[in-house]
């Protein structure tokens, strides 16, 4: 309800993936978290040969976490599996030649965390956190497509691509409570860089089809980041909260590679070197929380956040629609037999 504002906080399960710094200074010794976000997406698109073509999904983002505070207060251990980033698409549009009539263009792509943590509390104000794990990333990409690479350039073909890795994934944070109602973080997230393996079917149009199935190597990086946060305490019931995070997106999305090879006909060529390119921009999110807390154990939370659209007008395509700049959002929570229930919406735009 607060936008995600986190890396200041520490009364959720997610400060694991935002700064692993505050698990120290959780409220109760034991905290767990069980949840999920669903998030409808409803785009357009259009181009010269498609006057408009619509897209509405819904796809389910679970996440938990467990974090237990050690008697003496010192440290504090947890584990969280979260979805941080993710983009799915499907259009049905007309391609290009020889695509004549209705095609489905259709992408899917998911990092998932598994972050083991740990956290120390070095002074009376001062924390340190830090998280050292696995990312699971799944790429799917169905589509007609002209091959662009020199294996076999300018043909054109339809293509059917699923691909699964994993990588090592880490950060580490610290938080400092500057007063008693003021309290400072920063957090610096590792990039996720994964080497894909998966298969491959390309196909040629014509009346005689010809088609083979390629073993598939997808390189793509999900990026780095660094984040600075502050929490401020107005009164015992109102609670603002600001967060500024950079994302290393020219390091990350500059381009998407596949490199295809083996494949099990002899008429295709034995290796295909393909790479989308992005040329994506950094960016810095602004997100800005508002927490009032009722004296019933009730919650009331609005939040905004501000991101600029990463994609630079040369590379946009509809697999990939990370064009938005704008959300906000309302919560609510309250206390129910020692859980704390909530429930939140959020509208994105750009």
């Amino acid at each position: 309800g607060r936008v995600v504002t986190n890396v200041a906080h520490r009364d959720n399960g997610a400060i694991l993936r935002d700064n692993p710094a505050g698990a120290v200074n959780i409220e109760s010794q034991v905290l767990l978290e069980v949840g999920v976000d669903v998030l409808i997406a409803d785009f357009e698109y259009s181009d010269p040969q498609n006057s408009r073509t619509s897209i509405t999904e819904a796809t389910p983002l679970p996440q938990i976490a467990l974090i237990r505070r050690t008697p003496d207060d010192l440290f504090a251990f947890g584990l969280g599996v979260f979805t941080p980033a993710g983009f799915s698409a499907r259009h049905t549009m007309t391609g290009p030649y020889p695509g004549y009539g209705p095609q489905l263009y259709k992408s899917f792509g998911m990092l998932t965390k598994v972050l083991p943590s740990a956290a120390c509390r070095l002074t009376e104000n001062l924390s340190v956190g830090g998280t050292l794990g696995v990312g699971v990333s799944h790429a799917e990409l169905e589509a007609p497509y002209i091959l662009q690479g020199p294996g076999a350039p300018c043909v054109p073909t339809f293509l059917d691509l699923q691909a699964t890795g994993a990588a090592l994934v880490w950060s580490v944070g610290l938080q400092y409570e500057l007063t008693e109602c003021t309290t400072l973080g920063v957090t610096y997230q590792s990039d996720s860089r994964f080497h894909l393996a998966g298969h491959t079917r390309i196909g040629l149009p014509g009346p005689l089809p010809l088609s083979t199935v390629y073993d598939t190597r997808v390189d793509i990086t999900f990026p780095q980041s660094v984040a600075f946060g502050i929490r401020q305490q107005l009164c015992p019931h109102h609670v603002l909260s600001c967060d500024l995070i950079w994302y290393d997106w020219s390091g990350a999305f500059d381009n998407f590679g596949i490199q295809l090879s083996n494949p099990d006909s002899p008429f295709f060529p034995p290796q295909i070197v393909e790479r989308f390119p992005l040329r994506w921009r950094d960016t810095l999110s602004v997100r800005t929380g508002y927490e009032h807390k009722f004296g019933d154990g009730q919650a009331l939370r609005f939040g905004y956040v501000y991101h600029r659209n990463p994609i630079p007008d040369g590379t946009l395509t509809p697999f990939i629609q990370a064009t938005l700049e704008h959300g906000f959002s309302v919560g609510y929570g309250r206390s129910v037999l020692g859980w704390d229930v909530d429930v939140s919406y959020m509208y994105m735009f750009g």
